[in-house]
């Protein structure tokens, strides 16, 4: 949803959604995003 130049809502921000998935990345250490997982997984087998 656009509301205006530079504005947007979002609604997993809203509820927490966001805030909830940082923090278990942080407590865990494991990226909750793909491309995270794959650079960390990738890492620890020495690819990168």
């Amino acid at each position: 949803m656009k509301l205006g130049p530079g504005l947007t809502f979002s609604w997993k921000r809203a509820i927490g959604v966001t805030k909830a998935k940082r923090s278990i990345a942080r407590a865990t250490g494991i990226p909750t995003t793909r491309s995270g997982r794959r650079n960390k997984l990738g890492r620890w087998m020495g690819m990168k």
